[in-house]
């Protein structure tokens, strides 16, 4: 059983920062695919970006592309989002989605595809 927790969410202006992490424990590997999904009020979950825990391709939504960085903290073994010039529409509640197994990069984006997810952390981006 993986648990998986994220942390760093809070409340921004308009072109701020934040990182975001989360910290998987109990069956993680260097083939199992990490990702971040993000839902925002009245809306359905979608995918932000996802990379293995080894590394390697980090496939990005296009909406956050260019912007959001995922990469591994190897000193305190997370996985973090760091999401930078923020807009207003980044509002959401960040998830956390792990998938122990190795799996093809063109499916990351789906969420059916995760077997663990963390409860959520906040972002608030204010104009």
């Amino acid at each position: 059983q993986v648990r998986v927790v994220e942390s760093g969410g809070g409340s921004v202006q308009t072109g701020g920062s934040l990182t975001l992490s989360c910290a998987a424990s109990g069956g993680v590997s260097s083939d199992s695919v990490m990702a971040w999904f993000r839902q925002a009020p009245g809306k359905e979950r979608e995918f932000v970006a996802a990379r293995t825990w080894s590394g390697g391709s980090t496939p990005y939504s296009d909406s956050v592309k260019g912007r959001f960085t995922m990469y591994r903290d190897n000193a305190k073994n997370t996985m973090n989002l760091r999401m930078n010039s923020l807009k207003p529409e980044d509002t959401a509640v960040y998830y956390c989605a792990v998938r122990s197994r190795r799996i093809i990069v063109g499916v990351w984006s789906q969420q059916d595809v995760y077997d663990y997810w963390g409860q959520g952390t906040q972002v608030v981006v204010s104009s």
